[in-house]
């Protein structure tokens, strides 16, 4: 670790931020924080208790009329502040980002500048929170239609974009008028640490956001979720945990939000530009080192184009740099932890015994750091467990189709439904698609979908809700009518 690496980690917050205070934990514990790049620890931080996250609402509680009260434009305007402020300092939060997660740098910034747009975003939309008024068919009274703040909020993030999928939840929510109470990843916190100090920075009100890392998501996270004051809960994560947590909203009907698994197919007809689509599956799959949900999981590509396209990706993917994130050129970081590896060479392993070709990769690499080889897999037959399961890991698998309706029974056929990707020349046919993919975003002709703008969610076992958007803010609105008679 060089110097400009060791200054960096020293100037991130490693405890918990309750009532406008860092404070240790109440138990007095720490977790570790692993560069999975070297394995080595890189920081320790403030393990909150069940009361922590009590405390940690009681706070929000506290802040959440006088924030709801706040006129927009103030509440905008600090938006703004925390924008400007990542803006300043996007090189120290990419950095801490590749030392904590292992992401390549270049991919960090992306990621920087992705998720400071929801900070931009919803700074634009808090003003712009709208309502209707108009006379009622009857004639009898006067309707008013009005938006008001959900309230107190608790959010739990993923470890694999700390930055945007942070910003993704507390921007619109800030927007809206709710507070806040965050658990950021086990795994990753300090990405959530340092943007905590910024946001304090930028004047949010004491109270309004609350941070609280733990080793254990499950013991801070149910006597939130189990207490009547509070009234949202976002996670993002798998489809398993997601589960459980709507069943325990649901004991005090609780608004969710929940962005969970994906198995996004990846569609190539026999009339794609195939060099385009080649671009196109690179960003798809590699991007995060495969560690994404919306990352391309099944390529399903026309026979005719099936060789060709493997053979034109495998040479890109042979040609992939592979290292610690910091270093100039790498393209193929460590993934997150042992058991990420393992999980990525069991459903490789599972593939090519049921016959799939294995054209580059396969194999583990050796330390220090988790790190997979990125593959690509050609002929995977129906049934293996790679058509079925999030990879979440470097490897590219393809199967192949005869015709449209084969490719359309195939991208369909799993419980998930986040995002689907197509490449064709055809214009009905992609308008086709669009109609026909059981999905809550598509790409058609583009490998990455993602913008602050658009409404990102998925359909099926994928979640409910969506983050970003004109609809983004809704999710921390409740629509309250009031009529006025006439006479």
């Amino acid at each position: 670790m060089n110097d400009r690496e060791t200054a960096l980690l020293a100037g991130v917050p490693s405890r918990l931020f309750i009532g406008g205070e860092w404070q240790d934990a109440s138990g007095g514990g720490t977790f570790d924080v692993l560069d999975p790049s070297t394995t080595d620890v890189i920081a320790r931080v403030a393990d909150a208790t069940a009361n922590d996250g009590t405390r940690a609402l009681d706070a929000a509680v506290a802040a959440q009329a006088s924030w709801a009260a706040t006129a927009p434009r103030t509440r905008s305007d600090i938006l703004r502040r925390a924008w400007e402020l990542v803006e300043e300092r996007k090189e120290d939060v990419s950095l801490l980002m590749t030392l904590e997660m292992g992401k390549p740098l270049s991919e960090a910034r992306g990621e920087v500048a992705y998720g400071s747009e929801f900070l931009r975003w919803f700074s634009e939309e808090a003003v712009r929170i709208t309502g209707r008024y108009g006379l009622n068919p009857e004639g009898t009274g006067r309707m008013i239609v009005s938006q008001h703040s959900v309230g107190p909020s608790f959010f739990i993030t993923p470890w694999n974009f700390p930055f945007a999928m942070a910003t993704r939840k507390i921007a619109p929510a800030l927007a809206a008028g709710c507070t806040v109470v965050i658990k950021p990843p086990q795994l990753t916190p300090l990405t959530t640490l340092f943007f905590t100090q910024i946001l304090a920075d930028a004047g949010i009100p004491a109270g309004v956001v609350n941070v609280i890392p733990s080793a254990s998501a499950r013991r801070v996270a149910t006597p939130i979720i189990t207490d009547p004051r509070l009234r949202k809960l976002s996670f993002t994560g798998s489809t398993e945990v997601g589960r459980q947590l709507i069943a325990q909203a649901a004991e005090g009907v609780l608004r969710v939000s929940m962005e969970l698994g994906g198995n996004a197919p990846f569609i190539v007809f026999e009339d794609a530009d195939i060099e385009k689509a080649i671009d196109g599956a690179i960003a798809a799959k590699f991007r995060n080192v495969g560690q994404a949900c919306t990352a391309a999981n099944r390529f399903i590509v026309h026979a005719s184009v099936a060789e060709v396209f493997a053979a034109k990706i495998t040479e890109r993917v042979d040609g992939m740099r592979i290292g610690r994130g910091t270093e100039e050129g790498v393209v193929i970081g460590p993934l997150i932890d042992a058991e990420a590896v393992a999980k990525a060479n069991a459903l490789v392993v599972d593939a090519v015994d049921r016959g799939a070709t294995l054209l580059t990769g396969g194999t583990s690499l050796d330390g220090p750091g988790t790190f997979y080889a990125p593959t690509v897999l050609l002929g995977v037959a129906a049934g293996s467990a790679i058509l079925r399961e999030e990879i979440f890991g470097p490897v590219l698998a393809i199967a192949t189709f005869d015709d449209e309706e084969e490719a359309v029974r195939l991208a369909n056929d799993t419980e998930y439904g986040l995002v689907s990707y197509v490449y064709t020349q055809d214009l009905a046919r992609g308008h086709r698609m669009i109609d026909r993919l059981e999905t809550g975003m598509m790409g058609l002709n583009a490998g990455v979908v993602s913008n602050a703008a658009a409404p990102f969610g998925g359909i099926k076992q994928s979640g409910v809700g969506r983050e970003g958007g004109l609809e983004g803010i809704y999710e921390f609105l409740s629509t309250k009518y009031t009529l006025i008679p006439t006479d």
